[in-house]
């Protein structure tokens, strides 16, 4: 009987991977947001504008980065258990004490 690294755990990881790599482009974009507001906002009349009209296009990619954020921090949370799980599972299958 061979037994092969633990399918369950490696889905575990896999998923840890995916959110991670979400939260990091949520990140980038709403650094890359708050980047092109402040170069904006350099001249007084940008200013002006700015206070009586809201961008709202700028805000819901804020909104929408932020939820990916808050979605790949459950994906990163959910793969740790997935693979937490794998891993004591692994443990009473097989007795790897004996």
């Amino acid at each position: 009987m061979e037994i092969s690294g633990s399918t369950a755990f490696y889905a575990g990881l896999s998923t840890i991977q995916t959110g991670q790599n979400r939260v990091d482009q949520a990140a980038g974009q709403i650094a890359n947001t708050v980047i092109d507001r402040s170069e904006k906002s350099q001249s007084s009349e940008n200013q002006v504008d700015r206070l009586r009209s809201v961008d709202r296009s700028q805000q819901s990619d804020v909104a929408s980065s932020v939820i990916e954020m808050s979605q790949g921090k459950f994906q990163v949370e959910l793969g740790a258990k997935v693979a937490k799980a794998s891993d004591e599972m692994l443990g009473t299958l097989i007795d790897t004490y004996a």
